[in-house]
């Protein structure tokens, strides 16, 4: 008689990580099945019920019923792994929780860590850890840090590929008709860009206010990615960005962002 094949349940609210998330664990747990695959709390809890997996990677910031408040519902029937964007403060409240997590983006070696503590509880039938009151710390410690948590990854659309983007990539944002034109610097310093369909005023007001700033109303910047500002006449100014030819306007109505400068 074949043993039976460990189940999993994965829950994301961004379809490319989801998908990404199930790739990689094909490749670290060839052997595990991927019994469902779910885009909100509130479904993962309603195929949890009817699928009863073994293992339940849940992200934490989902709509309408959180992560955390899933791994409420499933209590110890499962064990469960947190999947999060919001490494400042979820990372440290996991830690202090002795919570399995894992950091988007999720990387191989990492993942296999998990994977292998996972595969020796199951191995040796581990009962799954009260973990109540821990939840609720991570709860409240998430409310204090991440209540309006910046937007992390963008979901690009270049050429006929989609590429999801880290926020710290991006060199800067810039209104494209009904589109906003994203242009990113990859970690080997690969320069791209694509589109995405949420207008840039949507797109300012989700990234972090420390490190991206609207210079004109067509245009962000990535500070990081500023190598020098040039004033021009009537308070404007123009900025020259490392490695690129590009040249954004800064009107004066955000020109006080770089009167220190």
């Amino acid at each position: 008689m074949s043993e039976r094949r460990p189940t999993a349940l994965v829950a994301d609210d961004e379809p490319l990580l989801r998908e990404s998330l199930v790739r990689l664990l094909a490749q670290a747990w060839p052997e595990l099945e991927v019994v469902a695959q779910v885009r909100n709390g509130r479904l993962a809890v309603e195929s949890f019920e009817a699928q009863k997996p073994d293992i339940c990677f849940l992200d934490v910031h989902m709509p309408g019923l959180s992560g955390v408040e899933a791994a409420r519902f499933i209590g110890r029937r499962a064990h469960v792994v947190f999947v999060t964007a919001y490494d400042q403060y979820a990372v440290q409240a996991f830690e202090q929780g002795a919570l399995d997590y894992l950091v988007k983006p999720v990387e191989l070696a990492r993942l296999a860590d998990t994977v292998g503590r996972l595969r020796a509880r199951l191995r040796e039938g581990c009962a799954v850890p009260d973990t109540g009151a821990n939840l609720d710390q991570v709860a409240s410690h998430l409310d204090r840090g991440t209540a309006s948590p910046s937007l992390r990854w963008l979901r690009v659309a270049a050429g006929q590929r989609m590429r999801v983007i880290a926020a710290d990539e991006v060199d800067f944002l810039r209104s494209e008709d009904k589109y906003t034109l994203v242009a990113w610097r990859g970690p080997e310093g690969e320069k791209g860009e694509g589109l995405v369909r949420t207008p840039l005023r949507e797109l300012a007001a989700q990234l972090d206010p420390e490190q991206f700033v609207q210079v004109h109303r067509s245009a962000v910047v990535n500070l990081r990615a500023v190598e020098h500002i040039v004033r021009g006449a009537n308070e404007t100014a123009s900025i020259h960005l490392k490695g690129r030819d590009e040249v954004l306007p800064v009107s004066r109505s955000f020109l006080h962002h770089f009167r220190m400068m």
